[in-house]
């Protein structure tokens, strides 16, 4: 499932932008589709646009009978009186979405151990600092486990002895839930935490659920800013001539 709201409060019509021959949504859709993963890949959007731009191109998308605050909540809607187990959420604005990241967050919930995860996402290393430092990607600290302990919009951890190296974890925008997971988040209210660093994620934490965290070799752009958008069209320029 791949929500994508067209009004975007730090970018609005981010989902829309060109982005080489294609726009940013149908870039992330097509992608998703070429990994061969699921049988069904669903956009579910609030806006008439973006119905038209995956519709008109084959794809497979719905109208949010609500309005949503967050992806997760719009994704609920639509999965309800589906009959399904596990969900995966990838962001509208994720356009470089791979098989790799996507597979491992499959097998999250396979085997024995997988009985036991509810919710699960990715993440990718940095040592950089400055980059890291940006707002707007979220980082995350985990456990021994790969279970996260905190999400947050600062850099974290805090670097405080220059004789040590420290790798930042860069948080990816991609989930996979147990349906029933997921619509519990929606009943919870909203978090302290969450409310503070407008991250989603934390309202499982503040819940007491884990996050199953899995390390990526990931090199997506997430789209927030018109600064991220020309990055990812210097990167897909790149990926195209190389």
């Amino acid at each position: 499932m791949i929500p994508a709201r067209y009004a975007a409060t730090r970018f609005p019509a981010k989902l829309m932008q060109p982005l080489g021959n294609k726009t940013v949504i149908r870039t992330t859709y097509d992608n998703t589709v070429a990994t061969g993963l699921f049988d069904e890949v669903i956009v579910v959007t609030d806006s008439e646009i973006i119905w038209t731009e995956i519709n008109k191109a084959g794809g497979k998308v719905v109208m949010s009978k609500q309005t949503h605050e967050s992806g997760s909540d719009r994704i609920a809607e639509a999965i309800e009186d589906m009959d399904i187990d596990v969900v995966i959420n990838v962001q509208g604005d994720e356009p470089f979405v791979n098989r790799d990241v996507l597979e491992k967050l499959v097998h999250c919930f396979t085997g024995e151990k997988g009985k036991m995860t509810r919710v699960a996402s990715a993440m990718s290393k940095s040592t950089d600092a400055t980059l890291m430092s940006n707002p707007n990607y979220a980082k995350v600290v985990v456990d021994n486990e790969n279970n996260a302990l905190y999400f947050s919009r600062s850099l974290i951890p805090f670097h405080r002895d220059p004789g040590e190296t420290v790798a930042y974890y860069k948080h990816i925008g991609i989930y996979a839930f147990r349906k029933e997971a997921l619509l519990s988040f929606t009943k919870w209210p909203v978090g302290k935490w969450e409310r503070a660093e407008k991250l989603e994620q934390l309202r499982y934490l503040e819940n007491g659920v884990k996050i199953k965290m899995v390390l990526a070799d990931y090199t997506g752009i997430g789209i927030d800013s018109p600064e991220e958008l020309e990055r990812a069209r210097q990167y897909l320029d790149r990926e195209t001539k190389s």
